[in-house]
């Protein structure tokens, strides 16, 4: 029988309660996740070259990320107060579809992305739900296909987007142009059609080299290199050298670049042709002018149009030296000048000596927060966030006068062109008389030296330690074989200026500056100028006065123990190595390895070959030490641990 209803549409009161119950639940907002919670969930849609999320990543987890501004997180910086300001996710193997980034939308501080340096695949992905980012980075990787026209509409605070080297195409859309873009690189890609209009006052940065873009180029871009356009044979107008026709395609003729290259060919062959009449003329008066010095008082000036000299000229000022007088002292006046100009643009600003690197003043430097990571023997060393882009580590060098303003520029730059995953990257350098500072990105793990002395050494398990001193052999080798002019191409080689990336891997600091320092100094404070041969009387270094310092290393490693703590300069038999080898003497071998060492079982010789390499380094005889190649080989042929066998930590 049906219970009948109440009347009056009264309902009974538990039902109401449940219902409202539900009511309420539904309208109660889930919660919320945490900032951990959402770049786990991020990380799990990654995929490195074995499929899973890339093993820098492996770390994500517990704590959060952010304790105030420092992060243990790989990859993560954090705002001031404890939320996620970036995430730096490059060189890690990405692959695959570029991930779902609107994922990251519920983080309210994120203000930075770099996917850069992947193998991404795919469509461009949709950054629109981001739209408080400020910097996006997705350079060389293999993304593809068009770019929708309103992809950039909700990011009005975009400053700076970088999508160089990849495979982008159709026309670049009008979103692009955010009120307040400061940078923009679309370089290396087949982006076609017009440029939109840029009138951004503060723009200060702009390539789309080597696309297919074609027409008038705008206004408000035509203020840059000519450099930043090329690569578009269909773009027209300023700085460009092809003028526009009057439906805005380059007008067809010859540009007047090209007519000012055909004016001074011409131009050169009437020189050329009065050069050699010059000769020819000189050459047939020789003999008289022979008789008329010869009567000539020694007061008397010679003529002041000698004959033309046909050695090559080593540089332009030299050409014009040696072709006359007073066509040397213009040339030298000039090139004098251009080089004052450019001590007095660089002095007292940072100068960038990679191409493609985010700009920044020393200004905003200052403004950035930063951290004090140390103070070594040449001076402290800072770490800066900065508030548009990645954190940065300035040292500051107060005796590094070896060498005047050119010849310190040019070394730099010579630095700058070195390019190994083992190698540090020089990004900028401020000269001034009283001090340097040189500018390199921050490393995530910090030194060696902080992990192994700073009660972290269990961190290093022996596949790590193996590593490392693979990574710094192989970076030692790249010193030697791109800079052969130096006696010692490191020179500070030891654990403080071995960083360690978020894979462990390790990567060198601080090399090649003994040509910028006093010889002095160096000998005072820079580490293979300890080894044996250098600190014996009159002693000096020698080509393996490096190979001396990585021996140090090795065995520091090994050992766990302080290199310094056993050094006594002047002193033979006093340093790290010779602890060893009285130990090894003794046949206690055992006692030499750290007892921090996890996941050695089955490797114990292994870890004595190393040992033995390390020795063969720091043998006193120079020539009885192992040489540079000879380490390198007997180091690559020792085994590293299978995965299974390092500690759940590696990776």
């Amino acid at each position: 029988m049906a219970r009948p209803r109440p009347s009056g549409g009264h309902i009974h009161v538990p039902v109401a309660i449940a219902v409202a119950a539900v009511l309420l639940s539904s309208l109660r907002p889930a919660a919320a996740q945490t900032e951990a919670e959402v770049l786990v969930a991020f990380r799990d849609t990654l995929r490195g070259p074995d499929g899973a999320p890339p093993g820098p990543l492996r770390n994500w987890g517990t704590p959060g990320p952010c304790r105030g501004n420092s992060s243990s997180w790989y990859g993560v910086s954090c705002h001031g107060n404890g939320t996620v300001q970036g995430l730096q996710l490059e060189r890690l193997g990405l692959a695959g579809a570029a991930p779902d980034l609107a994922a990251l939308a519920v983080l309210p501080g994120l203000r930075a992305l770099s996917l850069s340096d992947n193998a991404l695949t795919g469509a461009f992905p949709n950054v629109s739900a981001l739209a408080v980012l400020k910097m996006l980075y997705l350079s060389r990787n293999r993304l593809s296909g068009v770019i929708p026209e309103g992809t950039f509409g909700p990011m009005r605070g975009l400053r700076k987007l970088h999508l160089a080297f990849n495979e982008f195409s159709g026309p670049v859309p009008g979103s692009i142009t955010s009120p307040r873009l400061l940078e923009l690189s679309l370089a290396n890609n087949r982006f076609e059609g017009p440029l939109p209009d840029f009138s951004q006052p503060e723009l200060r940065f702009v390539d789309v080299s080597n696309n297919n873009l074609s027409g008038p180029i705008p206004a408000g871009l035509n203020r840059f290199n000519s450099s930043m356009f090329a690569g578009n044979k269909f773009l027209c107008g300023k700085p460009l050298d092809v003028e526009c026709d009057g439906t805005g395609a380059p007008r067809t003729g010859m540009s007047t670049m090209m007519k000012i290259a055909i004016a001074l060919i011409v131009l050169g062959v009437i020189l050329c042709t009065v050069g050699i009449a010059t000769g020819v003329l000189g050459r047939r008066r020789k003999p008289r002018r022979r008789a008329t010095s010869e009567t000539l008082g020694s007061g008397d000036q010679m003529p002041s149009n000698p004959t033309l000299k046909t050695a090559p000229a080593v540089n332009i000022e030299n050409a014009a030296s040696t072709s006359h007088p007073r066509a040397g002292a213009a040339g030298a006046a000039g090139g004098a000048a251009a080089a004052k100009r450019q001590r007095r643009d660089e002095h007292g600003r940072l100068v960038f000596i990679q191409e493609g690197r985010t700009r920044f003043e020393i200004e905003d430097l200052l403004r950035a927060s930063a951290e004090v990571l140390g103070s070594g023997n040449f001076g402290s060393s800072y770490k800066a966030t900065l508030c548009e882009g990645p954190a940065v580590v300035v040292k500051r060098f107060k005796d590094m006068n070896g060498v005047g303003r050119e010849d310190f520029s040019e070394h730099m730059r010579r630095l700058g062109r070195l390019a190994h995953p083992n190698l540090l990257p020089l990004v900028a350098y401020l000269y001034k008389k009283e001090e340097k500072l040189l500018v390199t990105d921050y490393v995530v793990n910090g030194s060696l030296a902080q992990l192994l002395h700073g009660n972290r050494g269990s961190l290093l398990d022996w596949g790590k330690r193996l590593r490392i001193i693979k990574g710094a052999a192989r970076g030692l080798s790249h010193l030697y074989d791109e800079l052969p002019m130096l006696t010692v191409p490191h020179g500070h080689l030891k654990s403080s200026n071995v960083l360690l990336d978020g894979a462990f891997e390790a990567v060198l600091s601080d090399y090649a500056l003994v040509p910028v320092v006093t010889s002095q100094i160096a000998a005072q404070v820079m580490v293979a100028y300890k080894a044996p041969e250098c600190i014996a009387p009159h002693g000096k270094p020698s080509k393996k006065s490096d190979v001396w310092s990585l021996g140090i290393l090795i065995l520091e490693v090994l050992t766990g123990k302080f290199p310094a703590n056993y050094l006594r300069q002047g002193r033979q038999s006093t340093d790290l190595a010779g602890w060893v080898q009285s130990v090894v003497t003794e046949e206690r071998t055992s006692e030499v390895f750290d007892k921090d060492i996890t996941g050695a079982r089955g490797y114990e010789a292994d870890m004595v070959k190393l040992l033995q390499v390390g020795l063969g380094c720091c043998d006193a005889d120079v020539d009885r030490r192992l040489d540079l190649k000879a380490v390198i080989a007997r180091i690559d042929e020792i085994r590293e641990p299978e995965p299974a066998a390092d500690s759940p930590s590696s990776s």
